[in-house]
């Protein structure tokens, strides 16, 4: 029936890549590549009046990151819209922004046929095959924001239980002070301040007070102190 067949949409500046993916789609009897184009602006462009399932979409095309940011565009006018990676680049700051679009999945140029036509399958019924690498790395990402947004939450918490002497601490490391013009400004010993500061550290749950004023700033909490 015509309204089982996916109708897929190529983006890749590739042209043989791309003219041997419209051969292999268009074998099948439940696909048909209903559009092709060569660049970012092209696919955004022509997913405006396609009707389409799904998309292939090649990451470096008119330059590094243009499929990435085409992604986004897309996904930003459909929401729904399923699109695919596919492309030869795999390092993980690249496999993390392109997920981070909300793509469907990532594959590796390379792979047999038989699994480009699988992970089409999958992803327009919305069963997501994501190669085991990616996958794995998505899952420690989110687990490494997880706890980043916890080590925060106790910062800010714990923000409310300072003492006087540690607002005091922090105003001066605020001002890049150094540990003994604090203990200067306070008229104490340098081994009094050094003191605090562990203290304080072991607080906020932080190693460093480097950690301590970036946060202060990034939240712009600075005036607190």
């Amino acid at each position: 029936m015509v309204s089982d067949i996916i109708k897929i949409m190529i983006a890749d500046d590739f042209q043989v890549l791309l003219e041997d993916l419209v051969e292999l789609i268009n074998a099948e009897p439940d696909m048909k590549v209903v559009e092709t184009a060569n660049t970012g602006r092209e696919i955004i462009e022509k997913s405006d009046y396609t009707e389409y399932d799904l998309i292939l979409m090649d990451i470096e095309m008119e330059d590094a990151q243009a499929g990435i940011r085409a992604t986004g565009l897309i996904r930003d006018k459909r929401i729904d819209a399923k699109i695919i990676f596919l492309t030869a680049h795999e390092t993980e700051e690249i496999i993390l922004t392109a997920m981070g679009t909300g793509a469907v999945d990532y594959i590796v140029k390379g792979i047999p046929d038989e699994d480009i036509l699988l992970h089409i399958r999958h992803a327009h019924k919305g069963q997501s095959l994501i190669e085991r690498k990616v996958h794995d790395l998505m899952i420690q990402e989110y687990k490494r924001l997880q706890q980043s947004e916890k080590s925060l939450l106790f910062f800010i918490h714990n923000i409310s239980n300072l003492t006087k002497v540690e607002r005091e601490l922090i105003h001066y490391l605020l001002q890049s002070m150094k540990v003994k013009e604090i203990a200067k400004r306070r008229k104490v010993e340098v081994v009094t301040v050094k003191s605090q500061i562990n203290s304080l550290l072991k607080k906020l749950g932080v190693s460093r007070t480097k950690e301590i004023t970036k946060i202060i700033n990034e939240l712009n909490l600075s005036h607190l102190f």
